[in-house]
């Protein structure tokens, strides 16, 4: 975000923070880059997708669990069509083993240890006990072979391939569509040669349907609709990846950069209905508080890099979550200063007040932080803040390649100007008198007493500003 006017920043001579370098060989920026022009994503795009996809074995291992437990009690409602004086009933033992099978899968898939091996044997499992057991029923019910071409029980073969289609792979549809086809010919098959041959094939619908017989057309229907559907589902499955992929890189991007915004804005992108341009703004009466570390550029020049850093991180850490905590939005960090707006980016009512009550809380936290420092024989920091109100404009400039959220009016540049005028009234935090006024209005209650200054002029405002002490 930028100001209307070139306002010196909070700082003594810091200014404000300079666009990040260009990463290293072996840092993050050329890593993405790498991915854009390769085509590769990222690895921690890679590891949602991958966590997606483990979910989605979960789901798979839970609707086959309720397929066979479905099956089960049915099987063991329904009246039995079969002779009791059978010798062998393969439906129950199927069952069991599948049971078996399916809950060791949905063990192996909350362990995450469901590899592409793994995969491809679940699924040749699925229709291979499901075939199985439609073989088998020629032998349960004593009829040729040609009896099990008839079961409706095929239609299970659907519900597997659908299945496959939960992970959003192609490969996994297509291999559980191209094994059960060729099941399905392979009983086939093993009907017409073990039914007798030739004698058993006819080409008359009618004693298809009344006899034991084998139409071949009928069977070839059944195979050329497995494999329409899998071809279907497999397109739909492709497009759907792609989209998937689409969205989490999206959404791994959109936290990413919402780091670099303020949370509110970030939401305002997302959620625009139409495309943010430049020259589009907002009127708001808003609260602009600045924050700054002093004599910090003295500092800098007696520690190490390093250890400069890591206040300047520890600082921004600490007074951060305090502006946030009272509806302020983060507008820039200014090398050793913050600004945040209050009202500007969500309007408010109430923007003086919660402006000066993240001040009081500011204060606080530096406090605590001085003490700390000062148990750890480290120099106690002494940090200055000032709050202005007024009418601002809020909005987005720059061109069509790179927007920049901005804030602009004469509350900005005040706000600035005054946190530079509280070194010279020797005090931490101070605010305009109307911004004082307004808070009290909305409802602040000051902690404490506070000064009133009437008439100080201020380096570079024309006219003399009353001001109130926050913080002494």
């Amino acid at each position: 975000m930028s100001t209307d006017q070139q306002a010196d920043p909070p700082g003594d001579t810091s200014g404000p923070t300079a666009p990040a370098p260009a990463a290293s060989a072996d840092g993050p920026g050329l890593r993405s880059q790498r991915h854009r022009s390769t085509g590769k994503l990222p690895h921690r795009v890679i590891e949602v997708i991958q966590e997606q996809q483990n979910a989605a074995e979960r789901l798979v291992g839970w609707f086959q669990l309720a397929v066979v437990v479905i099956f089960g009690l049915l099987y063991t409602a329904a009246p039995k069509t079969f002779s009791s004086e059978t010798p062998f009933e393969p439906v129950p033992w199927v069952l069991g083993t599948y049971l078996l099978l399916t809950l060791l899968r949905l063990v192996l898939a909350y362990r995450k240890t469901l590899s592409p091996p793994l995969l491809f044997l679940s699924i040749i499992i699925d229709m291979g006990v499901l075939l199985g057991m439609i073989w088998a029923f020629h032998l349960q019910y004593r009829q040729p072979p040609a009896f099990y071409l008839k079961a409706p029980t095929l239609l299970y073969v659907f519900i597997f391939i659908s299945l496959r289609a939960l992970r959003f792979e192609a490969r996994y549809v297509i291999a559980a569509g191209l094994f059960a086809a060729t099941g399905w010919i392979l009983i086939a098959a093993y009907a017409v040669f073990a039914g007798g041959g030739q004698e058993t094939i006819t080409r008359d619908y009618v004693i298809y349907l009344t006899a034991n017989k084998v139409l071949i057309g009928a069977e070839l229907d059944k195979v050329l609709t497995i494999l329409t559907v899998t071809a279907i589902l497999a397109v739909a499955i492709t497009r759907a990846r792609r989209l998937l992929v689409r969205a989490v890189a999206q959404r791994t991007a959109a936290q990413d950069l919402s780091r670099f915004f303020a949370p509110e804005i970030a939401r305002q992108i997302t959620a625009a209905e139409e495309q943010i341009r430049a020259g589009q703004g907002q009127v708001r009466h808003a609260a602009i508080l600045n924050t700054d570390i002093r004599s910090f550029t003295r500092m800098a020049t007696m520690i190490a890099p390093d250890e400069l850093m890591a206040v300047l991180a520890e600082y921004q850490s600490r007074l951060a979550p305090v502006i946030r905590r009272h509806g302020g939005a983060i507008d820039k960090f200014l090398g050793d200063g913050i600004m945040a707006t209050f009202g500007a980016v969500v309007p408010t009512d109430t923007y003086a007040s919660d402006a000066l009550r993240a001040v009081d809380d500011i204060m606080t936290e530096t406090n605590a932080w001085q003490s700390e420092c000062r148990a750890r024989g480290q120099p106690q920091l002494r940090i200055g803040a000032a709050v202005a109100t007024g009418r601002i404009i809020f909005g987005a400039v720059g061109d069509k390649t790179r927007l920049e959220v901005t804030v602009i009016g004469d509350a900005v540049n005040m706000s600035a100007k005054l946190e530079k005028h509280s070194k010279v009234e020797n005090v931490r935090a101070v605010c305009t008198k109307s911004a004082y006024d307004e808070a009290l209005v909305q409802g602040y209650k000051p902690p404490t007493d506070r000064r009133i200054l009437t008439a100080r002029l201020i380096e570079g405002l024309p006219d003399p500003q009353d001001i109130v002490i926050i913080a002494e």
